[in-house]
């Protein structure tokens, strides 16, 4: 599922956007991975509503330079795969509905060169 918002909107307000999608497509999964910026309290209490664990990843305090943190390498990893795709390096696209074809066509193709080259 790929869910496009203008930049104007906080990652947190997105993210209470798909939630409702999410329980709709996905009504067995229950626990979610977020970074700290999905630590929002309405964010938290409609999660709570809805029957979902967040489970929010963060550096600790002491770290210095580049760790690499538990189940943040799995969003990652997925941004890169993305950026094997010239189109999707930078924001060229001017219009959301580009940019959602472009992501399915990218990891569309991901998944085919995955299953035809395992």
């Amino acid at each position: 599922m790929v869910n496009l918002t203008p930049a104007d909107i906080s990652d947190s307000a997105g993210a209470q956007a798909i939630l409702d999608s999410i329980r709709k497509r996905w009504p067995w999964v229950k626990h979610l991975f977020a970074d700290a910026a999905y630590d929002r309290l309405k964010l938290m209490d409609k999660a709570a509503y809805l029957d979902f664990v967040i489970e929010i990843i963060r550096r600790s305090e002491e770290q210095k330079g580049f760790q690499v943190l538990p189940r943040r390498w799995v969003v990652e990893r997925t941004f890169s795969w993305m950026t094997r795709w010239r189109r999707l390096v930078r924001d060229y696209e001017q219009r959301i509905d580009v940019s959602h074809a472009m992501i399915l066509v990218a990891m569309g193709g991901n998944l085919l060169r995955r299953t035809a080259h395992p």
